[in-house]
């Protein structure tokens, strides 16, 4: 039994017989007796319990057993008044009780009717409204605000703990395993204390043994007028512990917000409730603000804490239950509440900080549920996406002014603002405020915030704004300039910055109007020859030290130089605008290191400075048989070769033969099925000459010649010996006509032949090239097997006389003579 307070008991339908003269002579000088519970109980002894125990003396009153899930809080209200849970201010009727406590059905089932689990299947809010609507039908039926009877642990788990009930007096139940005068924890959230504690279910006394957490006069006064003994204590302590505060000038009043009272005094006014305890409010400009914000019943709630004097400035604060009120000198009294602005405050030093004092009171029910607050150093804004951040008294907070606060464009600040010496910026959830002396405070706007971000990460020379941004332009565009430049945005292509030399090039063409439109990157420099490089939607921009500014058109001709890495790559930089109007449609780009070419069959390709452009060149560019360039200049061939290919042909270039062009058609098919440059035949040596007999043409290569006509083809010849000899017979024009044959070696000892129009030329390295014209004599050594047969190779052309009735020709190892009468005859 606890060694405090008064005794008392509680009782219900367990225990019909209760000897109160008995409980009495034990010490109890209370009861409480259960009336009914849900709305369909009443206690069967409740008449003579209540009764009983008030005919020995005792101050005793009735409680009332909640099902939540049952019905609503203001029908079980309602059922308890009509069956004994009334109150009446005699001294000796307790307030009613709400006894709200584990389901002592959970799980079950009774008549149809599934009771829940112990938190009788409500949510936490639910709970908690049902304890309010119990609550505020009891005040309106008695006049009296009920007792909770509960456990602590049971209210933290199924009502979560919440504030706000203060006002109702606590009965805690929490049974110690040993004596002791420790309840154990109250619900935090809603009281400091307890006003009965229910210690025992196992005696001293009948029923449940509880005690009273005051003296019996406390008692006396409970039942008689509402005021919660807690209050009487703790009021009461504070003055003892403040004899400063004088003498009383009011009585305790009660009945306050949250079930709180107060107390007069000469020195100032103590305030109570039964989350916050007893603090007094002296009269001065914290008091005045408190006032002013509604007291108890405003947004700062009852003080938790004596006013604090002696901070900067002549400050002083005192802590409440929703928040701080500062005051000082300099700033005058204001409330800062708990939340975001508060921890933004505290993390930047307090008052002592570079935020200084509040200014004005917390304010919320801004856009995105924001707040504000001004300081002595500015407005600092707080949202759930955003933090807290300071928006500084000066050119920023005017322009962010200018732009509609939180709910312009600009909308929450993100971020600290970041100065220097000479300029200050500050980033929004919708972009930046920047502002320099020279230049003012102008706001820029979302993706133009982002580019002016990048661009001077990127240390291009943009400067800060001059001017806010500027729409309306062609296809939804905006622009804003700079100290150094101009920013454009449109939706196709997002912000970039334009400057410098780019800049007043981009203004002759007419800016987004002219030829080059929008731009659609950053400006790239540091290229070689301290160049630049920008594009637009119909162009790249470009410039070096050594070229001027020019345009290489979007399209085929830009997507041909960035193919060959623009300015790094082989043409380097334009030295000329574009010029179309050629053959086929065509145009072409002069470049630092040769001409960009198109035509709608090719593309673009280049044509780059050397003998391979000479040579194009000197057939006539474009207009030529080569036509349009189908390639870049490719090297890296045998001898270090080069090529390129063109719309009619090749151009093959080495060091030992120089440039000639190869045309499509037989010539150059012969030497493409001999293996290029890495075959039999070589490079080309000489161009293409055609006018020969019967419509001919040849070309000679490295290693020999291609020579063409209608009838015969293109056929190589390779074989030094045999083009020799070939040549000693007149070439085409001569005795064997055109080849007919490339020269075909790997014969016996070596050999080689050819075919001809009118005959063979037979070479080995020990008879030399000789020519076998068809007729009786050929036919007799074909016969007799060629090479290979016992005569072997020719060693001399064959000779006739000048009737032509015969012929002779020799051979390695004989002869073979002809006569028109005789024949063909072989001759060791």
């Amino acid at each position: 039994m606890p060694t405090f307070g008064i005794q008392g008991l509680d009782v219900s339908g367990h225990q019909p017989s209760v000897d109160w003269q008995h409980q009495w002579n034990m010490g109890a000088r209370f009861a409480y007796v259960k009336a009914s519970e849900g709305n369909y109980y009443t206690n069967p002894s409740y008449s003579s319990q209540y009764q009983g125990s008030r005919n020995v003396g005792m101050v005793r009153g009735a409680y009332h057993f909640a099902i939540p899930n049952w019905s609503s809080g203001a029908d079980q209200a309602r059922y308890f008044v009509q069956n004994g849970g009334g109150w009446t201010a005699d001294g000796y009727t307790m307030p009613p009780v709400l006894d709200f406590e584990f389901n002592p059905y959970e799980g079950r089932t009774i008549n149809g009717f599934y009771f829940g689990n112990t938190c009788y299947g409500m949510s936490p809010a639910q709970l908690g409204s049902w304890v309010r609507d119990f609550g505020n039908t009891m005040q309106s039926l008695t006049g009296r605000v009920p007792v909770i009877y509960t456990n602590t642990s049971w209210w933290n788990q199924c009502l979560g703990n919440p504030s706000g009930f203060g006002d109702y007096p606590l009965w805690v139940a929490a049974y110690p395993s040993s004596p002791t005068n420790n309840a154990g924890p109250v619900p935090s959230a809603s009281w400091s204390t307890y006003s009965i504690w229910q210690y025992s279910s196992t005696g001293p006394l009948a029923g449940d043994s509880n005690v009273w957490n005051g003296d019996y006069s406390g008692l006396k006064a409970f039942a008689s007028s509402g005021i919660p003994p807690a209050a009487t204590q703790q009021i009461g302590a504070y003055r003892s512990s403040y004899p400063a505060l004088g003498n009383t000038t009011t009585s305790i009043v009660c009945g306050l917000a949250n079930g709180g009272c107060y107390q007069g005094f000469q020195g100032g006014t103590v305030m109570w409730s039964g989350s916050s305890g007893a603090f007094a409010v002296i009269a001065g400009p914290v008091a005045a603000a408190w006032r002013a914000t509604g007291a108890e019943g405003g947004p700062a709630g009852y003080p938790t804490s004596d006013i604090v004097c002696g901070l900067k400035d002549n400050g002083c604060f005192q802590n409440f239950q929703g928040g701080s009120i500062l005051s000082s000198s300099t700033s005058g009294a204001a409330l800062i509440q708990p939340g975001a602005i508060r921890d933004y405050w505290a993390k930047n030093g307090y008052e002592n900080g570079p935020l200084g004092y509040p200014t004005s009171n917390t304010t919320c029910g801004l856009r995105l549920s924001g707040c504000f607050q001004l300081f002595q150093a500015g407005s600092v804004l707080s949202s759930s996406s955003t933090g807290a951040q300071l928006v500084k008294s000066g050119p920023i907070l005017d322009a962010w002014s200018r732009a509609g606060f939180e709910n312009g464009l600009l909308g929450y600040p993100s971020a600290d603002a970041t100065c220097d010496a000479t300029s200050c910026t500050q980033s929004f959830v919708g972009g930046v405020v920047a502002w320099t002396g020279a230049s003012g405070a102008w706001p820029i706007f979302m993706g133009m915030a982002d580019s002016w971000k990048s661009a001077r990460s990127q240390s291009v020379p943009i400067g800060f704004p001059i001017g806010t941004e500027v729409c309306g332009i062609r296809g939804g565009g905006c622009f804003q300039l700079f100290q150094g430049g101009t920013l454009l945005f449109s939706p196709a292509t997002g912000a970039f910055p334009v400057t410098g030399r780019t800049l007043d090039y981009w203004q002759k063409t007419g800016f987004e109007n002219g030829s080059l439109g929008y731009p659609t990157s950053f400006a790239v420099c540091n290229l070689p020859d301290s160049g630049c490089l920008q594009s637009f939607e119909h162009g790249t921009v470009t410039y070096s030290a050594a070229t001027s500014i020019q345009t290489v058109t979007a399209g085929a001709m830009r997507d041909g130089w960035n193919a060959y890495d623009s300015v790094t790559g082989s043409l380097g930089y334009p030295t000329s605008p574009k010029y179309c109007g050629l053959a086929n449609d065509g145009c072409f780009q002069m470049f630092a290191k040769g001409a960009l070419m198109y035509s709608p069959s090719t593309g673009a390709h280049p044509s780059l400075n050397g003998p391979i452009r000479d040579l194009w060149q000197r057939e006539g560019f474009e207009n030529g048989r080569l036509g349009y360039p189908a390639s870049t200049v490719l090297c890296g061939l045998r001898n270090s070769g080069c090529f390129q290919n063109y719309l009619g042909g090749s151009v093959m270039w080495s060091q030992a033969t120089d440039a000639h062009a190869l045309h499509f058609g037989p010539i150059r098919d012969a030497w493409v099925k001999s293996g290029f440059e890495n075959g039999s035949l070589g490079y080309p040596a000489s161009a293409q000459i055609c006018g020969l007999r019967d419509g001919g043409c040849f070309q000679n290569f490295e290693k020999g010649t291609v020579m063409w006509s209608p009838q015969t083809g293109a056929q190589p010849v390779t074989s030094a010996a045999i083009q020799t000899r070939w040549a000693q017979a007149g070439f085409e024009s001569g005795s064997l006509g055109y080849p007919t044959s490339g020269s075909v070696c790997g014969l016996r000892n070596g050999g080689c032949f050819q075919n001809f129009e009118k005959g063979t030329i037979m070479w080995s390295a020990a008879s030399g090239a000789h020519p076998m014209v068809p007729g009786p004599i050929q036919q007799a050594w074909a016969g007799q097997g060629f090479e290979n047969g016992t005569l072997g190779y020719p060693t001399a052309p064959q000779t006739c006389t000048t009737d032509g009735q015969s012929c002779a020709q020799t051979f390695q190892s004989g002869r073979i003579e002809w006569t028109a009468l005789g024949g063909a005859k072989i001759r060791p």
